[in-house]
């Protein structure tokens, strides 16, 4: 393919349409696998992962086309990286950006499956294309694993981008691909407790297109445990944040 020059660009439009792709590929992914009559129907896990860490990957890409250098496609990244640099200035306008680029993506999932909703007959498989559920209900449990994944997430992301890598150019050119195989890698080892949200984007706005839009039979939102999802990521990238400021200190 030609080089492709995008005329509009700002960090705000790349947090939005990198968190959109993000949505987009990992919710199409899950919904590819659980709805009926998908041709990926019960491929399972291994499929999920991965669909995730290329969502993840397309997403990056994404977000530096259209003007986001930064490229964090996620609130809790943004408020880890916050905290590690002392810097709090993008962390309202870079979320709402996430948030609602996440929603036209989920947005976009619904249209995207249009019959398969109908034929699909568990509400919580329909739910799960759009946020998080987990696979034993429990608080504190899920808010922990929530907190380790994401703090897994954040760390070995500033390991990946720490000064020796980035002082080489090596990083920077791979990094999509490496966090990308870092979301691949969380997914296969801890996340299947909760779904290794990691995200506050992920599942907030997503679980309000949940509720808003037209799918046959979709059941309850469950907006109960809507807090884990939030709270466990905003945490733990929290706690990764400054361990990296105590570190580069």
């Amino acid at each position: 393919m030609g080089k492709v020059d995008l005329e509009m660009t700002s960090p705000l439009l790349g947090e939005f349409m990198g968190t959109l792709v993000l949505i987009l590929l990992g919710n199409g992914c899950v919904a590819n696998v659980v709805l009926k009559h998908s041709k990926a129907h019960g491929s399972g896990w291994i499929v999920i992962t991965t669909g995730w860490a290329f969502a993840v990957m397309a997403g990056i890409f994404v977000a530096i086309a259209c003007g986001s250098r930064d490229a964090h496609i996620n609130p809790a990244v943004t408020l880890g990286l916050a905290v590690a640099s002392g810097d709090y200035s993008k962390v309202l306008p870079y979320s709402l950006a996430q948030m609602l680029g996440a929603f036209t993506g989920a947005i976009l999932v619904w249209a995207n499956f249009g019959p398969h909703w109908k034929a699909t007959e568990d509400s919580e498989l329909k739910r799960v294309c759009f946020c998080s559920v987990p696979a034993i209900r429990n608080f504190y449990a899920n808010v922990l694993s929530e907190i380790i994944c994401t703090f897994v997430l954040m760390f070995v992301a500033g390991a990946i981008f720490s000064r020796t890598l980035v002082s080489s150019g090596w990083a920077g050119v791979a990094g999509p691909y490496l966090l990308g195989c870092l979301v691949w890698g969380i997914g296969l080892s801890l996340g299947g407790t909760t779904g290794y949200t990691m995200n506050p984007a992920r599942d907030f706005p997503t679980r309000v297109a949940h509720t808003i839009l037209p799918i046959a039979g979709k059941g309850t939102s469950d907006w109960g445990y809507a807090p884990v999802p939030i709270l466990g990521p905003l945490i733990g990238a929290t706690l990764a944040g400054l361990l990296i400021r105590v570190l580069h200190s």
